[in-house]
């Protein structure tokens, strides 16, 4: 199992704000937007690591869990069928996704949520794949929303939301997203951008995120 407190290098006896500093500090340091190509990819694969440790610290309840988890014997913890297959149909899905394969990606990574409906990557995964196709919008909007609700404090998962629903027409909520991937990762060029874009009055006929307009 994890130990959220060796992710984020901190003793656990630290307490709430020495976590919210360290996860800060992380997060600028590994925030996906600074790298490029593969290097880019595994910051993103940190930066969520990080970042769920991160909720999971930050919560009282969760951290009491956590940490009698963590007190557990060696060896009790049993990563259940569910979750194996649930992590068998992830890789197959971001495999299919690095070949642009989007179609059959989002499928695989539908698989992965009903494997395992806590999987909050497996759900952003299929937001993500889902982008990529107009007709698959809704789905993608619902998909994100989950992964944000398991992950309200990150970032990427806001912004991507941002997007989606921007994208779907939903202002009020793309804006919320938005608002919140700020306070949690901080200065975006690219999301006050986005921002100001959507306080534009509507214009006829405006591309959107897919090129065309709704």
């Amino acid at each position: 199992m994890k130990d959220y407190y060796a992710i984020l290098s901190v003793p656990r006896n630290a307490s709430t704000e020495q976590i919210r500093e360290r996860f800060r500090e992380l997060a600028r340091l590994r925030h996906p937007d600074r790298y490029r190509g593969e290097e880019r990819a595994q910051a993103e694969l940190d930066f969520q690591e990080i970042t769920e440790a991160f909720n999971i610290l930050a919560s009282p309840e969760r951290r009491r869990l956590h940490d009698h988890e963590l007190a557990r014997p060696e060896g009790t913890q049993q990563v259940s069928d569910q979750v194996r297959l649930a992590r068998h149909h992830l890789q197959t899905g971001v495999k299919l996704y690095r070949e642009k394969n989007y179609v059959q990606a989002a499928d695989a990574f539908d698989r992965a949520t009903k494997a395992e409906p806590g999987n909050h990557q497996a759900w952003h995964h299929l937001a993500l794949a889902c982008s990529h196709q107009r007709r698959y919008l809704s789905q993608a909007m619902q998909a994100i929303s989950k992964a944000c609700e398991m992950q309200p404090m990150n970032p990427s998962y806001l912004k991507l939301a941002g997007r989606l629903f921007s994208d779907g027409g939903l202002v009020e909520r793309a804006e919320q997203y938005y608002n919140d991937a700020l306070t949690w990762g901080g200065e975006d060029p690219a999301i006050r951008q986005a921002l100001e874009e959507l306080r534009k009055p509507p214009k006829k006929g405006r591309p959107g995120l897919f090129g065309k307009s709704g």
